[in-house]
């Protein structure tokens, strides 16, 4: 079955990540981009994952997962290979209505990291649910490749349009016209 596509606001909503060798540094980087209120449990961490914790000020607690460590947390990311401590920690979660990913195992998987693009506000992601990470990554790059520079700075004027013009049709007659233009101008 695929995954249904959402963006999660993480503002204020605390993120747990088990583990500290790479796969976990790299879910890590992907979650930077959107909080800082990230605690890491791992007896172990990578040079990178080290990193991070010092320049962003993540909290890491230096033991293994203990049962009730979830309690508190928006979401969590499995990233062990212990599939039974995987499996453990969903079960946990999925009981106490917490969101849990569990890298490279989707039968554990309430949500997935989809590969994307963020520049400024334009976020566009990705997702094969699944089926081949390495295919949306290559899907991505090709995107990538077309987008202009200037979209971050095109959203920032019509971000600005819809802070000060009144709500109704006006408004969203202007904000459409000029998206369509700028949309136009690079596909045309």
């Amino acid at each position: 079955m695929s995954f249904f596509p959402a963006l999660l606001n993480l503002k204020d909503k605390k993120v747990l990540v088990v583990g500290g060798g790479n796969i976990a540094s790299f879910k890590i980087e992907k979650l930077l981009e959107f909080t800082k209120n990230i605690t890491i449990i791992a007896p172990q961490i990578n040079n990178n994952t080290k990193d991070m914790i010092q320049k962003y000020n993540l909290t890491h607690i230096d033991r293994v997962y203990q049962k009730g460590d979830i309690d508190g947390f928006f979401l969590v990311v499995v990233a062990v290979d212990s599939i039974e401590l995987q499996r453990d920690i969903y079960q946990e979660a999925n009981s106490k209505n917490i969101l849990c990913n569990s890298v490279d195992s989707l039968e554990y998987c309430d949500f997935i990291f989809p590969s994307f693009i963020k520049r400024d506000d334009l976020i566009i992601a990705v997702s094969t649910s699944g089926a081949s990470p390495s295919m949306a990554k290559y899907l991505r790059r090709a995107i990538e490749k077309i987008l202009p520079n200037s979209i971050g700075d095109k959203l920032k004027e019509l971000r600005e349009i819809r802070d000060t013009k009144p709500k109704g049709k006006e408004r969203q007659k202007l904000l459409d016209k000029r998206a369509k233009e700028y949309i136009d101008k690079i596909f045309n």
